[in-house]
């Protein structure tokens, strides 16, 4: 019943046309951000059936509908016709100055035949590294789209592994009939042998040989899974309506792209597909992706501040994005910040989205190897429900887990280390206007001794969840007009912490604790206009924490 409602919501949400101009999103933004153009393209078009293309499901279409994307690029560009009908294809790569547009009825269906797939040294073909070539890439492509009503599947099943922790009894036994191989302890099913050993025959060739060949990759190519549309250091990037499904690994990631719009755009996978993101930023600036629906087995909406390209000025990788009136059902997080962002973040907007179901709310991941800068984040207006782990979550020791084994670290044991170049620093994030109705716990701030998570600020937010607020190394935390409603207490729990601050807002009147304090490092916990006298035992001290600590104003 959970997976109808869920299929029956995605398609109401995408039935919702993208109402606003383009500069609505960008008038009230509380920093300045350049104005998004969307990509120009001459009058031009071409079908791909003018090349040989044939829609029957059957024909293998990769050269024809290559051969017209390069030859209207050759003309100038301009637009190429995907009409209804089933195409088969294998990889195909975008040119500058084209769209692709994927009429309604059309279905581009890529190949679940892993040869027609070959290994390159990345997209730009100097990378050590090799890949698989994804099945729609574009490598400093100027003026490109996918537009249209069309619908683009990636054959994921013929490359994913599969949890069986994640499926039903059913599904399981339904997958494991189809063929491919279980690994034996019975807890994953994998596409072949080959594919299961792959991780194992890398590892191996990487300690024998350091720098491995192409013949070296070659061995191990039914493990490696190339992500679905690859856009890597491309200008002025539009995908407007298309749906994106089943994808090998992440569905659309872009990488050192800037100008780009993502909108009226559907992501869809199993939710037990391994690794299949819904849109992934990889360090991209001057961004806006609006009014998209995800349902997918990890990261719903992401940012990857990584390494920024040659081609862009230096600075933060991840910088003046905007991500408004969205939808995530399934997925890991519905929005996401890492876990690496050694590149650096500024200058983020969220707004008025709806995540259901997923994981985790708004999740801010990394650890001591990945860290750097993260500022400027602006999260409004943004609805919760049957989030399963944490609605809020700040994560500087992620260990690279799932939700649900990640929330069982115990955030009282505090080892401090050395700072390095990679430490993570999370600070400035303004969070308002929340509305989670069930969570495992509501707020979670899980900081680093060596360097708190600083200056977070959250306004009118309202949770009701299993448990309220844990804040672990934490420095200058504010909670204005909150209301936390757990089910056990406390409602707050700071540990090693300092400066923070509770004023007004609404709390329950039945639990046993209201706000516990411990670790001897925490100090000027802050309550003004706060009521909890209905609280059994209002404040509890753990041992080192002296009364003075807390300090309460009516």
């Amino acid at each position: 019943m959970k997976k109808n409602w869920v299929i029956i919501a995605i398609f109401l949400s995408s039935g919702m046309a993208l109402g606003k101009p383009l500069k609505a999103y960008f008038s009230n933004l509380p920093f300045p951000m350049p104005e998004l153009t969307e990509p120009q393209f001459p009058e031009y078009t071409v079908s791909i059936t003018e090349y040989g293309a044939i829609g029957d499901g059957m024909t293998l279409n990769t050269q024809a509908i290559q051969n017209a994307i390069s030859a209207c690029a050759q003309r100038g560009g301009g637009k190429v016709i995907v009409p209804p009908g089933t195409w088969l294809t294998g990889p195909i790569q975008l040119q500058s100055n084209v769209n692709l547009h994927l009429e309604r009825g059309a279905l581009v269906q890529f190949s679940p035949n892993i040869q027609e797939y070959p290994l390159i040294p990345g997209l730009d073909g100097k990378s050590d590294q090799y890949i698989i070539t994804p099945p729609i890439s574009a490598y400093k492509a100027n003026h490109i789209a996918i537009t249209g009503e069309g619908i683009l599947e990636g054959a994921g099943e013929v490359w994913r592994y599969v949890k069986k922790i994640d499926m039903t009894e059913p599904q399981w036994k339904a997958l494991v009939f189809s063929g491919g191989i279980v690994t034996p302890d019975g807890e994953q099913w994998w596409p072949s042998k080959e594919a299961m050993e792959g991780k194992k025959t890398l590892e191996e060739l990487k300690k024998t040989k350091g720098k491995l060949s192409r013949e070296d990759y070659e061995k191990t190519k039914e493990y490696l899974r190339p992500n679905m549309v690859l856009l890597e250091a491309c200008h002025t990037v539009l995908l407007d309506g298309p749906t994106f499904t089943n994808s090998p690994r992440f569905h659309i990631l872009l990488s050192q792209c800037e100008n780009v719009i993502v909108r009226n755009v559907k992501v869809l996978s199993p939710e037990y597909g391994q690794n299949t993101d819904g849109i992934d930023l990889r360090s991209c600036r001057n961004v806006l992706v609006a009014n998209c629906t995800v349902n997918v087995g990890d990261d719903g909406i992401c940012l990857k501040p990584a390494h920024i390209g040659s081609h862009q000025t230096p600075g933060p990788s991840c910088q003046n994005i905007v991500i408004a009136d969205c939808y995530v059902y399934s997925a890991h997080g519905g929005f996401v910040i890492g876990s690496e962002t050694y590149g650096g973040v500024k200058n983020i907007d969220v707004q008025n989205c709806i995540f259901l179901g997923t994981d985790v709310g708004l999740r801010f991941k990394s650890n001591r190897d990945r860290g750097g800068l993260v500022e400027n984040v602006f999260i409004e207006n943004i609805q919760m429900r049957n989030i399963k782990t944490d609605a809020i979550l700040f994560d500087m020791d992620y260990q690279g887990n799932a939700p649900e084994v990640e929330m069982k670290k115990d955030l009282t044991i505090r080892k401090e280390a050395p700072l390095t170049n990679r430490t993570p620093r999370l600070r400035e994030f303004y969070i308002k206007n929340i509305i989670c109705n069930g969570a495992q716990r509501a707020i979670v701030l899980n900081g680093l001794p060596e360097m708190p998570i600083q200056n977070i600020f959250f306004e009118n937010v309202y949770i009701a969840s299993k448990q309220g607020m844990m804040l672990a190394d934490g420095k200058n935390i504010e909670l204005n007009h909150c209301r936390i409603v757990p089910q056990t207490g406390p409602v707050c729990h700071v540990i090693e912490s300092k400066n923070i601050r509770f004023q007004g807002g609404e709390y329950p009147k039945d639990l046993d604790v209201f706000l516990k304090v411990t670790g001897e490092k925490s100090e000027n916990v802050h309550l003004i206009s706060v009521d909890f006298s209905h609280a059994k035992k209002p404040i509890e001290l753990g041992e080192n924490v002296k009364p003075e600590v807390v300090k309460i104003e009516k």
